[in-house]
């Protein structure tokens, strides 16, 4: 069954795959949700990860099933990094337009759900919403050979998000990022390399960038605020060095308050790509996954995702959100 771009997909009864991180399968939270949803009539299939690769095989299953019309709606429990996932084997099977996609978001962040108004604190309503919400179709940022939905980061927060120890998060949530980052930021070393983009050519040192489909990492901490899901452009964001008081000033509000909070400072870009290159590796965070590389280069596909959201403060004027 196509997924047109202009078609309700809500009907009586819905097929639902959902694909649950391991530790999150006996969540009293998420067995309430899938017995509602069943209780409502719609069919809910679980596969639970267990090891490195599960949810991507998932994703795999899912999309033959969908391709064959037995699947709806693929939903993805679990945090930014299973979201990642389980849409990045699905964008790479080329499943969309067969099935739409749903967020259940368990992790400890759950950025790209909070800026987009899918409730964080209700499995029920979020299960429910993947049922009944219009379908949009979002961008998605592609670097190198990796899909993501959200944001790259990179420098000293993607440093801090892949030292942050994982029993803080669990106990103050998105917090533990920002704490982390205070303690180490007088460790702080900037980065060095060179970016370039549509009309747009920087070389320089900076202690953070950030290269947004979305807008906030870190537990909501704001990178790319103007960004916008469905516009076919990734906006860049480039903190510069600065001296080592300034520096360290400009840091704590930025991990604290986000990029607003250095308007004068930040360099910003907007464009359907972006490159990068440095003569030493440096830490990249991809929508959950922490990498170190010396060079990529970033583009976007356009309307590549069909999804339902809480809401379209994220989306530009030209998306079909209310055909459902």
């Amino acid at each position: 069954m196509a997924i047109s771009k202009n078609v309700n997909t809500a009907s009586p009864r819905v097929s639902v795959f959902l694909i649950l991180q391991g530790k999150s399968a006996q969540d009293p939270r998420v067995r309430e949700a899938v017995r509602s949803v069943r209780a409502d009539g719609h069919d809910v299939e679980v596969r639970v990860t267990w090891e490195n690769g599960d949810a991507g095989r998932f994703a795999n299953e899912a999309v033959m099933k969908a391709q064959q019309g037995r699947v709806d709606r693929i939903v993805a429990g679990g945090g930014d990094g299973t979201v990642n996932e389980v849409f990045a084997a699905a964008f790479r099977a080329g499943s969309f337009g067969h099935c739409s996609f749903g967020i259940l978001p368990l992790g400890t962040a759950n950025d790209f759900a909070r800026s987009t108004g899918i409730p964080i604190d209700d499995m029920t309503a979020s299960l429910r919403l993947t049922l009944v919400a219009p379908v949009c179709w979002i961008d998605i940022g592609v670097l190198d050979d990796s899909p993501f939905v959200n944001l790259v980061t990179g420098g000293f927060g993607s440093q801090v998000t892949a030292e942050t120890d994982p029993a803080l998060k669990h106990t103050l949530g998105g917090f533990a990022y920002v704490l982390t980052g205070l303690r180490r930021a007088r460790e702080l070393t900037a980065c060095r390399g060179r970016f370039t983009a549509r009309h747009f050519s920087w070389e320089g040192s900076f202690l953070a960038l950030a290269i947004g489909n979305g807008r906030q990492a870190g537990g909501g901490i704001q990178l790319c605020a103007e960004a916008l899901l469905d516009d076919g452009e990734l906006d860049l964001m480039i903190l510069p060095e600065l001296d080592r008081n300034a520096g360290l000033e400009a840091l704590g509000r930025f991990l604290h308050e986000g990029a607003g909070s250095v308007d004068g400072l930040k360099i910003t870009a907007r464009s359907p790509w972006v490159t990068f290159e440095a003569e030493e590796d440096i830490f990249i965070n991809l929508d959950g996954e922490t990498r170190s590389v010396s060079r990529f280069r970033v583009g976007c596909h356009r309307g590549a995702l069909p999804i339902h959201l809480g809401h379209n403060l994220l989306l530009g004027t030209t998306n079909p959100t209310d055909d459902g």
